[in-house]
C-alpha cells in the first residue's frame, strides 16, 4: 500500500497493485496510471485513472542527489513494489514491432499472465482478461499483414481510449521462438494449447502464442474475395485511406481509425452511386453507408465501381436489410446498378450537368477558361493570385481572361470617351475576345472537390435547404475540418494542377497563335 500522510494523520492509500503503469516525468513528478475497473455497478461512472505526485529535491524521505533525485528514488522505489514491470519472465518478446494503434515501435513481451508493450515513451501492461479477440487479416496486394487485438476495457494513453491495438507484420519475415516454459507447466496448464518452440511466419507464431497464453478467439478473413482476389477492398473513412474487410459476423476498417462494425449491430446498409471524387471519378466509384441500431452512421467512400457486385453478393448473403431494395428485392432506384456498370470513359457529374442546363446557352465554363485567341495589351496589368492560374502564362492573356468572364454581363451604356484632346490619341474600343475550345481546363481546388463529394449528402439528409444554405453549410465544414480531413482533396487538387501544367505546356507547344477576331482577312493582331 502507499500511504500518503498529512501532518500525522494519514489523506488516503493506495494499493499498488492496482498500478497498472508509473512515469518519471522531468526531475520532480511521478504519474501512477491504475488499471481500468471493469467490475464497478453501473450507477459508479467515476473511477480513479491516475494520481501525479511532485517530490521537490529537497525531500527528506527520498534523499538522493543530483545525478538520481528524490522522485527518482521514489520511483524506483513503487517500481519495486507495484505490478507494473516484468515481475516474471516473459514468455517470448518480439523487438522493434511496427503497432499502428496507438502508434510506435514496440517491444512485446508475451507473459503468463498478461501482455507487455514496451516503448520509447509508453509502457502498455494488458491482463490476458482484456482480450476479447484477435483478428488476423492479410493486406490486399500487399507485404504487410494486420495482427488487431481487441480490448474490454481498452487501454488509454493520456485522455485517448484505444479499443483495438492494430499490429503490422511483414508477411514474409520467419522467425524462430523457444518458449521460457518447463515441460510440465506446459503439459499441466497449456495442455494442446502451446508448444515448446515455434518456426514460422512471424505474425503466426506471435497469433499462436497469444491464443495459447490468452485463450483468446482467432477471426480470419471470410469467404469474400474482391476482384483483385484479396480479402477487402479499398475505400475511406472519415476522410482516411483503408481497407474494409467484410466478415463472416461483421466489417472491419483499418488502419485507422479501427471500426469493428457487427452484423447484429446494423440497422440497414445502402449503396450509394456518387463518389467523393468529383466528376471525373463519379461512376468510377461508389459508397457503402452502415446505420447501426443506435442510429449512428459509418459512410464508407470511394469503393472501385468493380467490386459492387461481390459486395453486394455477399451483404445479401449475409440478410443484411439493403436499404436500395423493395420487398421483391429489386433495386429501387435503378441507378446505382446503371451507374456501375456503365464504361463510359468520361462519366457525368450530375450536379454539373444540372448547373449547365440551368444556365441554358450562357458560356457556364468560362470560370474554367485561362485561354482565349486574342490578346489585348493594352489593359491593366491582372490579379495574378488567384489559386490554379499558370504562372507562365502573360499578364496580357489573365486580363483578356477576366474580360471574357465578364462578358456575358449585360452591356452598360456610357458615354463614348474617343474624344479629342490636344497632345493625347482617340482611345480604341477594346476589342471582343474569342475563346480557344482546344486550351486546357484549369485545375480545380480542393474545396470544390470537398463540395461535390458532400453535396448531395447533405442535400439528402436536409432536402429543405436551398442550394445557398447548402454552400454556406459546406463552407462552414470545410472550415472546420483538420488538415488529415482536408488531406485526400488537397491531394486530388495537387493531381489536377499537374495534369494542368503538363496540358498548358502541351497547348503552348503547339505553337496556338492568338487570332484577332476583328481582322477581315483573319490576320494574327
Amino acid at each position: 500500500m502507499l500511504s500518503f500522510n498529512v501532518g500525522s494523520k494519514e489523506a488516503f492509500e493506495v494499493s499498488l497493485s492496482d498500478v497498472s503503469q508509473t512515469q518519471l516525468q522531468g526531475k520532480t513528478d511521478v504519474v501512477l496510471e491504475f488499471h481500468v475497473d471493469d467490475t464497478t455497478g453501473a450507477n459508479e461512472k467515476d473511477s480513479l485513472m491516475d494520481l501525479s505526485f511532485h517530490v521537490p529535491t529537497s525531500n527528506t524521505q527520498f534523499l538522493g542527489d543530483e545525478e538520481r533525485p528524490s522522485a527518482h528514488i521514489f520511483w524506483q522505489k513503487i517500481l519495486a513494489i507495484a505490478d507494473v514491470g516484468s515481475s516474471e519472465e516473459a514468455v517470448v518478446s518480439l523487438e522493434g514491432i511496427a503497432i499502428l494503434t496507438p502508434r510506435g515501435r514496440y517491444t512485446v513481451e508475451l507473459h503468463m499472465s498478461f501482455l507487455r508493450l514496451q516503448g520509447q515513451a509508453n509502457d502498455f501492461k494488458i491482463q490476458y482478461s482484456s482480450i476479447l479477440r484477435l483478428f488476423v487479416l492479410p493486406k490486399s496486394n500487399n507485404p504487410h499483414t494486420f495482427v488487431v487485438i481487441t480490448l474490454d476495457p481498452p487501454i488509454r494513453k493520456g485522455q485517448t481510449l484505444y479499443p483495438h491495438i492494430v499490429i503490422q507484420f511483414v508477411t514474409e519475415n520467419v522467425v524462430e521462438k523457444e518458449l521460457s516454459l518447463s515441460e510440465e507447466v506446459l503439459a499441466e496448464k497449456y495442455k494442446d494449447r502451446l508448444q515448446s518452440s515455434y518456426n514460422g511466419l512471424e505474425h503466426e507464431v506471435f497469433s499462436k502464442i497469444l491464443r495459447g497464453l490468452s485463450g483468446a478467439k482467432v477471426t480470419r478473413p471470410s469467404t469474400f474475395r474482391s476482384c483483385q482476389d484479396g480479402y477487402a477492398v479499398k475505400s475511406s473513412l472519415k476522410a482516411e485511406d483503408g481497407l474494409l474487410y467484410p466478415l463472416e459476423k461483421g466489417f472491419f476498417f483499418l488502419p485507422k481509425p479501427p471500426t469493428l462494425i457487427l452484423h447484429e449491430e446494423i440497422e440497414y446498409v445502402e449503396f450509394e452511386r456518387h463518389g467523393a471524387g468529383g466528376a471525373s471519378m463519379s461512376s468510377h466509384y461508389f459508397d457503402l453507408l452502415v446505420k447501426l441500431k443506435n442510429d449512428q452512421e459509418h459512410l464508407f467512400r470511394n469503393i472501385q465501381r468493380n467490386e459492387y457486385h461481390n459486395l453486394f453478393n455477399f451483404v445479401s448473403g449475409k440478410n443484411l436489410k439493403i436499404l436500395n431494395l423493395g420487398e421483391d428485392g429489386q433495386d429501387r432506384t435503378g441507378a446505382v446498378a446503371a451507374a456501375l456498370q456503365s464504361t463510359d470513359d468520361d462519366p457525368v457529374d450530375p450536379h454539373l450537368e444540372r448547373i449547365k442546363n440551368q444556365a441554358g446557352d450562357e458560356e457556364s465554363d468560362e470560370e474554367d477558361e485561362d485561354f482565349v485567341a486574342d490578346k489585348d495589351d493594352s489593359g491593366s496589368p491582372s490579379d495574378d493570385s488567384e489559386e490554379g492560374s499558370d504562372a507562365s502564362i502573360s499578364d496580357g492573356e489573365k486580363e483578356s481572361s477576366k474580360k471574357e468572364a465578364s462578358s456575358s454581363k449585360p452591356p452598360v451604356k456610357r458615354k463614348p470617351k474617343n474624344v479629342d484632346v490636344e497632345g493625347s490619341e482617340k482611345r480604341k474600343p477594346k476589342k471582343k475576345q474569342k475563346k480557344d475550345p482546344n486550351a486546357p481546363k484549369r485545375a480545380i481546388a480542393p474545396f470544390m472537390y470537398f463540395s461535390k463529394a458532400e453535396r448531395a449528402n447533405l442535400k439528402n439528409i436536409n432536402p429543405e435547404l436551398s442550394t445557398t444554405d447548402i454552400a454556406k453549410k459546406l463552407g462552414e465544414k470545410w472550415q472546420k475540418m483538420s488538415a488529415e480531413e482536408k488531406q485526400p482533396y488537397v491531394e486530388q487538387s495537387q493531381v489536377d494542377k499537374k495534369r494542368y501544367a503538363e496540358e498548358s505546356a502541351a497547348y503552348r507547344g503547339a505553337g496556338a497563335a492568338p487570332v484577332d477576331v476583328d481582322s477581315a482577312d483573319g490576320s494574327s493582331d
